[in-house]
């Protein structure tokens, strides 16, 4: 048995890569991936049996999005598609048993399936066996989502006009600097229309000397239109830019904060803070910590100074791994108002609406700690903890005045 084929006989983990031809290479991936989907096959069991001891409860989605750091959404679809592999989908989960088959391709059949009935989904299932081995994700959505359409006409229908109702907007952010905003199940025409308007202006643009590529002008004639530009009266909307008046001064290059979106670059920090209509608010931080404790304006309402605070000091979605920005969020007691909670800063934190209503799901427990940690304990015992980043490093004890405020 020569190098390139032993490998196969032996535990993968003890293999030298090193002395394995290109050949043999691939044969290695190949292997890995359907012990990997062996694997994934268990997790979904797994999550599929967490579900039911749990009766399906909602919340089941934000525990395994806690206990795999995993995003909601993709927490979400690991829970819907481990309960249609273990119910509705036998022969795709087979598949998975037998390393022919990876995770994301069961993902995608379990979407394409969802809307069936569990009879239709079972017939789905049999007749997409044999076509499943082998394709990419899209080719096996493709696949899926033909054999839907063609096993329920009627009912595909009727999914393409809840689809189109489901229409919403998704604001994505990026690496350093950047997001997208996406129009999801929007009307096909209505897209393709906003699309051949966008193009045909970035092209007049192009035509006109422009530098910027076509894409950016695409991208910066469709923001344009959006804020009200090209003609149009502009709409002033608030972002939150966190930085040290240092960094501010251009004496230090530390990264700033961007509610929402995380950190960016010094250089882009002072670019977007010195832009035209710029608003800055003084924040005084604690030099040993680094948390806000006050907010510097002479005069505001008490209630309404209170919630801006809050929404400060917390940034995003109190709940760990939600980074909806505060001021879209709601403020809640910690310890709910009946069992004796405050309306202050020591018991207020920001959460997004579903995570405020997560947290009276049965078995939640929420606690604030005096220095503004938040614990939460989940149904099954698991407790993961929530602070506001500080808005710089904490810094050695000095003097007041040697302090410099956070804008």
């Amino acid at each position: 048995m020569d190098t390139n084929t032993a490998f196969l006989a032996s535990p993968k983990e003890n293999i030298d890569h090193r002395s394995l031809d290109a050949e043999a290479c691939v044969a290695l991936a190949q292997a890995t991936s359907a012990d990997i989907a062996r694997l994934e096959a268990i997790r979904f069991r797994a999550i599929a049996q967490l579900a039911r001891h749990r009766d399906g409860a909602s919340s089941v989605v934000q525990e395994v999005a806690f206990a795999l750091s995993v995003m909601d959404s993709h927490a979400g679809a690991l829970v819907s598609t481990a309960k249609a592999l273990t119910t509705r989908l036998p022969r795709t989960l087979d598949l998975m048993d037998r390393g022919l088959l990876a995770g994301a391709g069961a993902m995608k059949v379990a979407a394409a399936t969802a809307w069936l009935s569990d009879d239709n989904a079972r017939t789905a299932d049999a007749v997409l066996e044999d076509r499943l081995v082998g394709r990419n994700t899209t080719q096996i959505r493709r696949a899926a989502n033909y054999a839907a359409t063609t096993i329920d006409r009627e009912g595909a229908s009727r999914r393409a006009e809840r689809n189109r109702a489901g229409r919403r907007l998704r604001l994505r952010h990026g690496d350093t600097g950047v997001a997208s905003i996406e129009v999801e199940d929007g009307p096909v025409e209505k897209v393709t229309a906003a699309y051949a308007r966008i193009d045909r202006e970035a092209r007049a643009l192009k035509a006109g000397g422009e530098t910027r590529t076509l894409d950016q002008l695409r991208a910066d004639v469709a923001l344009d239109l959006l804020l009200g530009g090209q003609g149009g009266s502009r709409e002033r909307s608030e972002v939150f830019l966190y930085m040290d008046l240092t960094t501010y001064l251009g004496l230090n290059e530390d990264p700033a904060e961007l509610a929402g979106h995380g950190h960016i670059p010094a250089p882009l920090a002072r670019e977007i803070a010195t832009g035209a209509n710029t608003v800055l608010r003084r924040i005084i931080t604690d030099p040993l910590s680094g948390q806000v404790l006050d907010l510097g304006r002479e005069r505001y309402r008490p209630t309404a100074g209170l919630d801006e605070f809050v929404r400060v000091r917390d940034r995003e979605c109190r709940r760990p791994g939600c980074h909806r920005v505060a001021q879209a969020c709601d403020l809640d007691h910690s310890v709910p108002w009946h069992f004796g909670g405050h309306t202050d800063v020591a018991d207020l934190a920001a959460f997004c609406r579903r995570d405020h209503r997560l947290k009276d799901e049965p078995g939640w427990t929420y606690t604030l700690d005096p220095d503004g940690t938040l614990t939460i304990t989940t149904p099954t015992g698991q407790s993961y903890d929530s602070k506001p980043p500080p808005l710089h490093e904490p810094r050695p004890a000095t003097s007041p005045d040697d302090e410099p405020p956070s804008f």
